[in-house]
């Protein structure tokens, strides 16, 4: 369950007259995570702008930026549909200009010296939004509360919430200025429930782009949906109404509500790494527990990291090259009935706790067009036999839905809260 999003090309970019930096990303053009693009000079980072208005929000086949934050809110005491259609209002109208590199709205100029540096700005809504707008009606099956998983550990406090944000950007300063302006701008309509920090890899650290490694040092991600993959979109976003009739739609055949038109659903999830207890493990056992070599992300099966697992292999000893509970062959499409997220997660690390262990991880985020046919299934197989779950404890989790984007002249929602 712990991967990044490969590549989504150019598509959905706006380059600055640096140029190139738009088309660096954590894996190649190809999403094959074996690219061999020189990387752009640092200088250029901070030019690439996003474009906020299209099909889809941006943030979700965006390629991964360094900077993340994610903060859920609650609408205040009182507040409902009304005040949450003026809230996104205003939430899109300061997005659009900060993905543009222009000043928000009673501007703190922490950003006025940097370019948008891939911005981006997404919103999603939760589960109890719906009843606190009068809108129960309009809530999807698909956002049905996550069964319970054996190994969670939740604490309620940082999970779920009504309403959803997830920013990043290539430049601490510019995603804290995007933070922080959508904060004041919630204004007596809603306040904070909970907010959590994330890093990836910098644009620009290595010599070409590459699959980024997580903190436990393992390349992650390498098996990835790819958005050249002609079944993608079926996989990743919400169909309109009528286009999945027999069409093997990821809605299962559930209602699909036509304001999710183009959207998606975000699973996110605060997985702590124990990391002590991990890096106490040889590497060869390390590799046993994820079923790739460290080194390149390779399957222990042989070849490159893009090389299919070979599960069927076994070695002298007469077992599975790729063992029974391996993390890789647990979680691989082709075990769970072709299930698939996007995987597009930001590390964390809040500090060392008073026993010395770092409290620090991964801030899980995957996107599919249904959870109960894309995540649920699959954590619910990984929560039954993984080798990597004694080394991780699943602390918070939310599930939201996330609209398609708006068109020009719309903002985040307005085909749910005005129709």
């Amino acid at each position: 369950m712990l991967g990044t999003v490969g590549a989504a090309g150019a598509a959905g970019l706006a380059l600055g007259a640096a140029g190139g930096a738009g088309v660096y990303a954590a894996a190649s053009g190809d999403g094959s995570g074996s690219g061999t693009s020189t990387s752009p000079a640092l200088t250029s980072v901070g030019t690439t702008a996003v474009m906020f208005h299209g099909k889809h929000q941006a943030g979700i086949t965006t390629p991964l930026q360094s900077r993340g934050h994610l903060v859920a809110f609650d609408l205040a005491a009182g507040a409902g549909r009304k005040e949450a259609a003026a809230l996104l209002r205003r939430w899109s109208a300061t997005a659009k200009a900060l993905m543009e590199g222009k000043p928000s709205t009673d501007d703190t100029g922490v950003a006025l010296d940097a370019g948008p540096s891939s911005l981006t700005v997404t919103f999603g809504f939760g589960h109890s939004f719906f009843g606190r707008t009068g809108l129960d009606a309009r809530r999807p099956v698909q956002l049905d509360p996550l069964p319970a998983f054996s190994a969670d550990a939740l604490d309620p406090k940082r999970s779920e919430g009504d309403l959803w944000v997830q920013i990043g950007a290539d430049d601490a300063l510019v995603a804290f200025h995007a933070l922080r302006a959508l904060q004041k701008d919630a204004g007596a309509a809603a306040k904070v429930r909970w907010q959590m920090n994330g890093f990836n890899r910098s644009a620009g650290a290595t010599a070409r782009p590459m699959t980024a490694r997580n903190l436990m040092g393992q390349v992650d991600g390498t098996g990835n949906p790819k958005p050249s993959e002609p079944d993608f979109d079926r996989r990743i976003f919400v169909p309109a109404q009528g286009a999945g009739a027999g069409g093997g739609s990821e809605t299962g055949g559930a209602v699909v509500q036509e304001w999710m038109s183009g959207g998606s659903y975000a699973v996110v999830r605060r997985i702590r790494m124990l990391l002590d207890d991990w890096e106490k493990l040889p590497l060869a056992k390390q590799e046993k527990v994820i079923g790739r070599r460290k080194s390149d992300g390779a399957p222990l099966t042989g070849g490159t990291e893009t090389t299919e697992l070979d599960l069927t292999k076994f070695g002298p000893d007469g077992k599975p090259v790729i063992p029974d509970n391996a993390h890789a062959r647990i979680s691989a499409p082709e075990q769970n009935g072709g299930a698939a997220m996007l995987r597009r997660p930001f590390s964390f690390h809040d500090g060392i706790g008073p026993d010395g262990a770092p409290d620090a991880g991964l801030l899980f985020i995957c996107w599919q067009a249904d959870p109960l046919r894309g995540f649920v299934p699959v954590q619910r197989k990984l929560d039954r036999g993984d080798a990597l779950s004694p080394f991780i404890r699943h602390e918070a989790s939310g599930l939201f839905a996330v609209p398609g984007g708006a068109a020009e002249g719309e903002y985040v929602g307005q085909r749910l809260l005005e129709s």
